[in-house]
C-alpha cells in the first residue's frame, strides 16, 4: 500500500516523437489525462513526413501544457531525441521528471502512483511493468520487476523508458552527466538502458513495480517493441554474433563506471558473477551460455 499526499506533484512529461501522427493524440490525452498530478508535456518531433510536427503543433496550440520544442532536427533514433529533451527542457521547477513514447496509452494513476512511491522514500526512481496491445486486440503483461542484480543495470534496461519517473535529484543528475558527454552519446543505441545504469551505479534507489502502469502499444514501427517471438530472438541473436551487444555493454560502463571496464572485460570475472548479470533467470542463463562459448 503506497500514501498518497494531497499535493498535487508537477510533473515535466518528456516525450519523443517521430512519424507518430497516427497515435499521438491519444497519447498525449492519455497523459493530460492522468489525476492526482500537474503535468507539462514537452514534445520533440524528430524530422517527420507524416505531419506529426503540425498536430503537435495543434495539441500545443489547444493546451497551455503542452510544449512543442523548436522543430527541424533529424536525430535519427529515440535515443538522441530523448538525449535532446533531457539536455534542454528546465526541469528545476518540476516534483519528477517521466518519459513518455509517442504512441502507448497511460493509465489515469500512472504518474499519480509513482509520485506517491517517489514523496514516501521508497524509491528515487520508478519504472513498471507494462501491458503490451496488439491490432488484433492481443494483450500480455511483460515482466520486468524481476528482483535487480549487482550488475543487471549493465547488461539491460529496467524496461521500458517510456515508464520511467525519475525525482528531480536523479534527473537532475542524469541531464548534467548528458552535457558533460556530448558527443559521447551517439555510441549509445538505448536511452533507457543508459539512465537505468547510471542512477544505480550513482545510488539512486530504483523500484520497478510489479503493477503495470500503461499499454504498451506493439505495431510495425516500434524500434524496440517487448523482444518476444521467434523473430525478436533471431534479431537478438544476430545483435550478439555481430558483437553489437558487447560492444554496447563496455559503451555503457566506460561512460557511467569507467574504472570497470577491465573487470567486465574479463570472461572469468563474467563467469564467475553470470547470476549477477540479468534479473530474468532465463536471460541469466543464456548470458552463461554465450560467454561460455564465446559468442558475447
Amino acid at each position: 500500500m503506497y500514501m498518497v499526499s494531497n499535493e498535487l506533484h508537477r510533473v515535466a512529461v518528456l516525450l519523443a516523437a517521430y512519424n507518430g501522427l497516427e497515435w499521438i493524440e491519444e497519447q498525449v490525452l492519455s497523459i493530460l489525462n492522468q489525476e492526482g498530478v500537474q503535468v507539462t508535456i514537452f514534445i520533440s518531433v524528430d524530422l517527420s513526413t507524416d505531419g506529426t510536427e503540425e498536430k503537435v503543433s495543434e495539441l500545443a496550440n489547444k493546451h497551455t501544457n503542452v510544449i512543442m520544442l523548436p522543430y527541424g532536427v533529424r536525430f535519427g533514433g529515440a535515443g538522441p531525441n530523448f538525449f535532446r529533451l533531457l539536455k534542454d527542457v528546465d526541469i528545476t521547477d518540476f516534483d519528477a521528471v517521466a518519459l513518455a513514447d509517442q504512441d502507448d496509452i497511460w493509465f489515469h494513476d500512472k504518474l499519480q502512483r509513482a509520485c506517491a512511491l517517489i514523496s514516501s522514500g521508497k524509491c528515487d526512481v520508478y519504472s513498471s511493468n507494462v501491458i503490451a496491445f496488439w491490432p488484433d486486440g492481443k494483450q500480455a503483461v511483460i515482466n520486468k520487476s524481476q528482483p535487480q542484480k549487482r550488475f543487471d543495470h549493465f547488461f539491460e534496461a529496467a524496461g521500458p523508458g517510456c515508464t520511467y519517473v525519475l525525482n528531480p535529484f536523479s534527473a537532475a543528475a542524469f541531464k548534467y552527466f548528458l552535457i558533460e558527454k556530448g558527443d559521447r552519446l551517439s555510441e549509445v543505441a538505448l536511452h533507457d538502458w543508459l539512465a537505468y545504469a547510471f542512477c544505480r551505479e550513482r545510488g539512486f534507489i530504483w523500484f520497478i513495480d510489479q503493477k503495470p502502469s500503461m499499454l504498451y502499444r506493439q505495431h510495425g514501427n516500434n524500434q524496440v517493441g517487448i523482444n518476444s517471438g521467434l523473430a525478436a530472438y533471431r534479431k537478438r541473436w544476430q545483435l550478439i554474433h555481430q558483437g553489437w551487444y558487447r560492444t554496447q555493454v563496455l559503451t555503457v560502463i566506460e561512460l557511467v563506471a569507467p574504472a570497470k571496464v577491465g573487470l567486465f572485460s574479463s570472461r572469468y570475472f563474467l563467469l564467475r558473477n553470470f547470476n549477477e548479470l540479468r534479473r530474468r533467470a532465463r536471460d541469466r542463463w543464456f548470458t552463461l551460455v554465450i560467454i561460455t562459448f564465446g559468442f558475447y
